[in-house]
């Protein structure tokens, strides 16, 4: 939560334990979903291990969680992983920060993608534009 608000977000905590989320960050005036993970446990040369599931709980779904913010621990790197590319895994994710090639490298300290975009406007078709201006 405090390294969130470091980057500008609003954060807030629900009441109890219900949900599959652990904070919600605001961007926008849009409520994020954000399941918090940490992990300071290896798997020999290739990373760390961060476990998705837990004793009696089902696998997290994208439709429960927008992302997840992975601490790994011994490095002092966050990763923002979007669900739907951490949902994929149904049990582990297996992070390595030193490798450029690992595949979710792009995900190290990506606090930006927690910033909602506007959308961009559609334009016009050129007749309707056309018509509009006469």
């Amino acid at each position: 939560m405090a390294r969130a608000a470091e980057h500008g977000f609003s954060v807030s905590k629900p009441w109890g334990e219900s949900q599959a989320y652990d904070v919600t960050v605001e961007s926008g005036g849009k409520f994020l979903r954000v399941q918090v993970k940490s992990t300071a446990s290896t798997s020999g040369y290739k990373g760390y291990v961060c476990s998705f599931i837990q004793t009696g709980t089902p696998p997290y779904r994208r439709e429960q969680v927008d992302f997840f913010a992975i601490y790994v621990i011994p490095e002092d790197v966050w990763y923002i992983i979007p669900s739907e590319i951490a949902t994929r895994q149904k049990y582990n994710i297996l992070l390595s920060p030193r490798r450029k090639k690992q595949k979710y490298h792009r995900y190290i300290e990506a606090w930006g993608l927690l910033r909602c975009r506007k959308k961009r406007r559609v334009r016009a078709e050129p007749a309707r534009e056309a018509r509009d201006r006469a």
